[in-house]
């Protein structure tokens, strides 16, 4: 087993924001997928708010469903730096979060 420092960006949407006619939490991941990051997961809220402060829920009694999204992508720090640059400009109001962690990592598994 080896550790290696890493970064994880977060992104935030909502499941309505789209990219063309693709859902843009699709698009982010078909983006990472083509540059090879170790690995990106979207994942769906069940409540929370963004910049505007307007509550998205999956509460029964709402008709249409406009909930959060955030999709989590690790790898080393220059590759997350460089798909940064990538995506950023494809975006739009999508929130971004970066922090630093550690990458454990089985022998022979992962190449620096």
């Amino acid at each position: 087993m080896r550790k290696l420092k890493g970064k994880r960006l977060r992104i935030y949407m909502s499941e309505t924001d789209k990219i063309e006619h693709t859902p843009l939490y699709e698009w982010i991941l078909k983006q990472a997928d083509k540059a090879k990051m170790i690995g990106a997961t979207a994942i769906r809220g069940i409540e929370g708010f963004g910049s505007r402060h307007h509550m998205h829920s999956n509460k029964i009694l709402r008709l249409s469903l406009n909930l959060p999204i955030i999709v989590e992508i690790n790898d080393v720090p220059g590759k997350i730096e460089s798909f940064l640059k990538t995506i950023e400009p494809n975006i739009g109001d999508a929130r971004l979060t970066l922090e630093n962690i550690e990458i454990i990592v089985a022998a022979g598994k992962m190449e620096e």
